[in-house]
């Protein structure tokens, strides 16, 4: 919990980077990007295009490559940034290696992305993925996730699933609630002049998808529940309407968005028996 009553601290588990890396590999996100980017593509990946579409986020093909892990690795272990990149590369190009596999029903997910995002994603893969809005300029994403990388699921893994759209989205959210804890007691309830937070798994910002699944800890904090999603990692909420709690959820948010690769959105959103709605 963190209290608003009194100035808070910038959230420990998102701290920024305060070292780089060792040279050569550059230490800043986006230098750091593009040096994983070239190292991958010295890899056999077939033909597909490796394209930054922002930092710390390449699109390989159909996949998107998530730098986060290897870039707090090197930063916590210079010396062997390299090799780790190098490792990283290889890993890639398996994946890319064995695309043609069917893809596992079991390995279907769904993600929370901002529309800009999913925006750019088209653009740098040069076609267009399957997504659902969500509330407030949150979409649903289908992806696979593997054991070596996320990806966004395509048509063709759609077709390859002999499934349709309607029916990945059922299947991803059955394996999402399968996967995930169950959010109560994982969230407690947020007391007057505290903040609470769910943190910690890569899909907690999916839990934002599974509606129902919020309303116990809603009516515990009175019927009052607003919610932040700054990370794919994390969601803030509030158990108050009044505008003091709301700038504070805001501050909280627009705060952890700047300490962590990757943010997603400042936008809160109000939970409401028939779902959520952007707070003005």
């Amino acid at each position: 919990m963190y209290h608003y009553r009194t100035p808070f601290i910038a959230v420990a588990a998102m701290a920024a980077m305060a070292h780089a890396c060792a040279a050569p590999v550059p230490g800043d996100e986006a230098g750091f990007t593009d040096v994983v980017a070239a190292q991958i593509r010295q890899q056999p990946l077939g033909g597909e295009t490796v394209a930054v579409i922002g930092p710390l986020t390449l699109s390989i093909g159909a996949m998107q490559a998530n730098l986060d892990r290897v870039y707090r690795y090197c930063h916590n272990s210079a010396d062997d940034c390299q090799a780790e990149i190098d490792r990283f590369a290889r890993g890639v190009a398996q994946v890319i290696a064995s695309r043609n596999a069917p893809p596992a029903k079991e390995a279907v997910r769904l993600v929370v992305r901002p529309e800009e995002y999913i925006r750019q994603y088209d653009a740098a893969a040069g076609r267009k993925i399957q997504t659902w809005p969500l509330a407030g300029g949150f979409v649903v994403v289908p992806v696979l996730d593997t054991p070596r990388a996320m990806r966004t699921m395509t048509s063709d893994d759609v077709k390859r699933l002999d499934m349709n759209a309607d029916q990945v989205l059922q299947l991803g959210l059955d394996n999402l609630k399968a996967t995930l804890e169950p959010l109560m007691p994982k969230a407690p309830v947020a007391k007057p002049g505290e903040i609470g937070r769910v943190a910690g798994d890569a899909y907690d910002s999916s839990r934002l998808i599974m509606h129902d699944s919020w309303a116990p800890l809603a009516e515990a904090q009175g019927g009052v529940l607003i919610v932040a999603a700054p990370a794919k990692d994390a969601v803030f909420y509030v158990g108050e309407d009044s505008p003091k709690a709301i700038d504070a959820l805001r501050g909280l948010t627009k705060q952890a968005m700047k300490n962590v690769p990757n943010p997603l959105s400042p936008t809160l959103l109000r939970w409401t028996k028939t779902g959520w709605e952007p707070v003005q």
